[in-house]
C-alpha cells in the first residue's frame, strides 16, 4: 500500500471545490439555520440563559397559580401575630399588621410581574411602532417624531411618574385595582417608549439601506408592506434584547414607586407595597423588609441575566 493510499484512508476522500460537502449524518444535508435558529442553539448551550429561564418559569407559575404554595389569605390580620418571627406556621413572620409574609409575597408575584410585563408590552410596542416609521420614512418625519420623543426622554422618571401619578390619583379617593395598576403601567410606558424608540428607529435606518429593501420597493411593494414583511422581522433582535433587560427595570421601578407612596397600593399586594410598609419597622423586624426584597432582587436578576444571554446569542460579533 503506497503513503497516498494509506493518507486516503485515514483522512477520507478530498472534496474538489465543485463537489458537494458530503452529509455529516443520516445521509442528509443539514439544513442551514438562520439567525434566530443559531441564536436558539446558542442559548442552549448557556447555562445563564438556562438558569434564568428556569427562575422565570417558576415566579410565572407563581403568579399564575399563588394558591398552590400557600392557602393561607394575604389580606387576613390577626393582631395578636403582629411582627412575629418565622415559624413553622408563618415560613416569613408576620407583617405589622399580622398578615401572613409569605403569602403575601406569594400573591404579591402576580401584581409585580403583571406590571413588569404589560409595561415592557407596551413600551415596546409603542416606541417600535414609532421609530420603524422614522427610521423607514426618514427627513421631516423623522425629525418631528425624534424631536417629540426627546420630550418624553428629558423628563426625569420619578419626577415624571410623582406628576402623572398624583394627577390620576387625586380624581378618585378609593381606586380600584384595576385602575392601580393601569395608572402604574401606563406611566411607566409613557416615560420609557423613547429608549426603544430610538434602538427601533436605528436597526430600521439600517435595514433600510439593505438590497431586499430596495428590491421590494423597486417592485413597487407599499409602505406598509415593506415595514411588516421586510423590515419588521430584521430589526426585532435589538428591541428583544432590550425589553428582556428591561423587563426587570419595570419591575424595580414598580417597587420604586410603591415605595414612595405614588405606586401600587391597598388592595393590591406586590412586592413593592410589601416593602413600602415595612420601612418604618427596618430595624425592629427586619423580616418584614427582607423576604419581598429577596423576591424582588432575584426577579429582577434573572430577566437582566436573560437579557444579557439573549444579547450575546444575537449578537453577530460574537459568532
Amino acid at each position: 500500500m503506497t503513503d497516498q493510499s494509506a493518507s486516503s484512508l485515514v483522512t477520507g476522500p478530498a472534496v474538489g471545490p465543485d463537489e458537494p460537502v458530503p452529509a455529516t449524518s443520516g445521509g442528509k444535508n443539514r439544513k442551514p439555520r438562520g439567525l434566530w435558529g443559531d441564536a436558539w442553539l446558542d442559548l442552549r448551550r448557556r447555562p445563564l440563559f438556562l438558569a434564568a429561564s428556569l427562575i422565570i418559569l417558576a415566579l410565572l407559575f407563581i403568579a399564575a397559580f399563588p394558591s398552590v404554595f400557600t392557602s393561607a389569605d394575604p389580606a387576613f390580620q390577626d393582631l395578636s401575630k403582629v411582627r412575629q418571627t418565622p415559624s413553622a406556621d408563618a415560613w416569613f413572620g408576620y407583617d405589622n399588621l399580622g398578615r401572613d409574609i409569605f403569602a403575601r409575597a406569594v400573591y404579591g408575584t402576580r401584581a409585580s410581574i403583571a406590571v413588569g410585563l404589560l409595561a415592557t408590552l407596551l413600551t415596546v410596542v409603542l416606541g417600535g411602532a414609532v421609530g420603524i416609521i422614522a427610521g423607514y420614512f426618514g427627513g421631516w418625519v423623522d425629525n418631528l417624531l425624534s424631536r417629540f420623543s426627546e420630550i418624553f426622554l428629558g423628563l426625569p422618571f420619578v419626577l415624571g411618574a410623582i406628576v402623572i401619578l398624583t394627577t390620576f390619583n387625586a380624581e378618585v379617593a378609593i381606586p380600584s385595582s384595576t385602575r392601580i395598576i393601569a395608572q402604574v403601567v401606563l406611566t411607566i410606558a409613557v416615560l420609557s417608549w423613547p429608549i426603544s424608540m430610538r434602538i427601533m428607529r436605528s436597526a430600521a435606518i439600517s435595514a433600510k439601506q439593505q438590497d431586499y429593501v430596495k428590491a421590494a420597493r423597486a417592485l413597487g411593494a407599499s409602505a406598509p408592506r415593506i415595514i411588516m414583511r421586510h423590515m419588521l422581522p430584521n430589526c426585532l433582535a435589538p428591541v428583544l434584547v432590550y425589553s428582556t433587560i428591561a423587563l426587570g427595570g419595570f419591575i424595580g421601578a414598580e417597587a420604586t414607586l410603591s415605595f414612595l407612596g405614588i405606586g401600587l397600593r391597598d388592595p393590591v399586594v406586590s412586592w413593592g407595597v410589601m416593602i413600602a410598609e415595612s420601612r418604618n419597622y427596618i430595624q425592629a423586624a427586619p423580616h418584614l423588609l427582607f423576604f419581598p426584597a429577596g423576591f424582588l432582587v432575584v426577579t429582577v436578576l434573572a430577566f437582566v441575566m436573560l437579557g444579557d444571554a439573549v444579547r450575546d446569542a444575537l449578537d453577530p460579533k460574537q459568532k
